[in-house]
């Protein structure tokens, strides 16, 4: 199966994990990598209009940040790879995010990290890794 592959990425191990088994994955299949970044976002929040337009301008430096601090360095890490390299940041619930991201971009699969954690929240709330092996709509890889 060659296509892209779309990594949800945030810069940590887990992640790190994901992106190098995405990109050996993509490197002998033929395929491309989208490395994407999800900033948690919830559109229910009641806001004045001055607060809105606050929020709107926070979101954009939240937006230049991640793309300079976080997907620009691991671009340029993987320069050398042989695999071409997309990346992707939006804002929204991470699996929903992750798995639209999925649909636009054609991607053939999804990679994730996983970091081991089993606490009371990541049950009770579900996370992304158990979220997205339900749902997602390719198939999900999830690297421990």
């Amino acid at each position: 199966m060659s296509g892209k592959i779309v990594v949800g990425y945030d810069g940590s191990e887990a992640s790190n994990r994901a992106l190098d088994f995405a990109v050996e994955r993509a490197k002998s299949q033929g395929g491309s990598v989208m490395i994407a970044h999800v900033l948690e976002w919830s559109a229910y929040s009641f806001l004045t209009p001055t607060e809105l337009e606050e929020r709107h301008k926070r979101r954009n430096e939240e937006l230049a940040r991640a793309k300079e601090a976080l997907m620009d360095p691991t671009v340029a890490r993987l320069a050398d790879s042989g695999v071409a390299v997309e990346t992707s940041i939006k804002y929204g619930h991470i699996a929903n995010t992750l798995a639209n991201i999925c649909k636009e971009s054609d991607a053939s699969q999804i990679v994730i990290g996983r970091d081991g954690e089993t606490s009371l929240g990541s049950r009770v709330f579900g996370s992304v890794a158990s979220t997205l092996a339900q749902a997602a709509p390719v198939p999900c890889t999830i690297v421990p």
